[in-house]
């Protein structure tokens, strides 16, 4: 096989490879967050390497405002209806 030909199919394999994780991103949002939350809780451990736990924390989503984090409000709810 040629080097342009290969450099094509690797370039054609990088474009449905990201639109593929932009239609996943895209539809099933709730199912990313629950599948990156499954991957980063192993590896934020306690006894983990650094290098490991902060692998764990760049894959963990941002926690969602309102949801037991300090988001600035005191927690009457009188915002919500």
């Amino acid at each position: 096989m040629h080097a342009g030909l290969l450099l094509q199919y690797a370039v054609i394999a990088v474009a449905v490879v990201a639109s593929l994780v932009f239609l996943v991103r895209r539809q099933f949002p709730a199912g990313v967050r629950r599948a990156r939350i499954a991957c980063a809780v192993p590896l934020v451990r306690e006894g983990r390497a650094p290098w490991v736990r902060r692998i764990g924390l760049w894959i963990a989503p941002e926690p969602r405002p309102g949801a037991g984090g300090d988001d600035g409000c005191g927690g009457c709810d009188a915002c919500k209806s």
